[in-house]
């Protein structure tokens, strides 16, 4: 089984060449799952229904989330109403949506369990990423009643995504982390057979501070003007970041890890093989 999963996309030049990039690879590279992280899809900041209408249409399976999930206010019903959407798991019982979801293959006779995790350090409050994955480990098993299980840690620190994947060595098939919009070089499959990168970094345009405008980035940084510098996505040509996994069907661990780095201001590091 052959999924894709592709790191923050970041407003309209980010979705933009998403869009056209699993339009032209999805098929001929027969990729049977597409899993983007949309928290900065909607301008820079949150999602709405607009943004994952456009993503399902050109072929995103599942969209991951972090911690701009509700930034847009306007419809929080989405969160629900949307099964395909998952935000972080390890949120309040209370939080609207859900914290994973099953996408079914019918083709090969294979379904991946999606979860989308928020890491704790360096980031705002919440529940134990930890436990709560190894709650929901307890339902769902890789061989038994799941055929993979495949996790989106989004964290600001590059250590507690290591730790993540490290724990649950063997349990799942692929950790990734998101969130820090920058691509990290240690792609590699752990000693249990999970596949796993610190951070994928982001579909968007790196002529910019992770996404931003760099002028208003700038400025919040040297002069006391928050207020007035408005952060805006930047609209330059994006590079598109993600990983490409092979996963074997009958053990659910993971065969290969390939990185994806296509287009835009970052030099192509590789791209899917046909």
């Amino acid at each position: 089984m052959r999924v894709a999963c592709f790191g923050d996309v970041v407003g309209k030049s980010g979705r933009n060449a998403l869009i056209e990039y699993i339009k032209s690879k999805k098929q001929a590279c027969k990729i049977d799952c597409v899993i983007a992280n949309g928290e900065n899809s909607a301008h820079g900041f949150g999602i709405r229904q607009e943004m994952c209408t456009q993503l399902f249409e050109a072929g995103v399976d599942i969209i991951t989330l972090g911690n701009h999930t509700f930034d847009q206010k306007d419809d929080l019903q989405l969160f629900d109403r949307e099964k395909r959407l998952v935000r972080p798991l390890n949120y309040p019982k209370n939080t609207p949506g859900r914290g994973h979801s099953i996408h079914e293959i019918p083709a090969i006779g294979q379904n991946i369990l999606i979860i989308n995790v928020i890491g704790r350090v360096f980031m705002e409050i919440n529940d134990d990423p930890f436990t709560a994955l190894e709650d929901l480990l307890k339902i769902y098993r890789m061989g038994q009643n799941i055929s993979s299980i495949i996790v989106d840690i989004h964290a600001e620190s590059t250590a507690e995504k290591t730790a993540y994947a490290r724990y649950f060595d063997g349990k799942v098939s692929a950790i990734f982390g998101t969130h820090t919009h920058v691509p990290t070089a240690d792609v590699q499959i752990l000693k249990g057979g999970t596949g796993f990168l610190s951070d994928l970094g982001m579909c968007g345009d790196y002529d910019s501070v992770i996404g931003m405008d760099d002028d208003a980035s700038i400025k919040r940084l040297t002069q006391k003007i928050h207020m007035y510098a408005r952060m805006i996505p930047a609209t330059g040509s994006a590079t598109v970041c993600g990983i490409l996994l092979e996963i074997d069907n009958s053990t659910g661990l993971c065969k290969d890890i390939k990185t994806i780095r296509c287009g835009g201001f970052l030099r192509e590091q590789q791209d899917i093989d046909v």
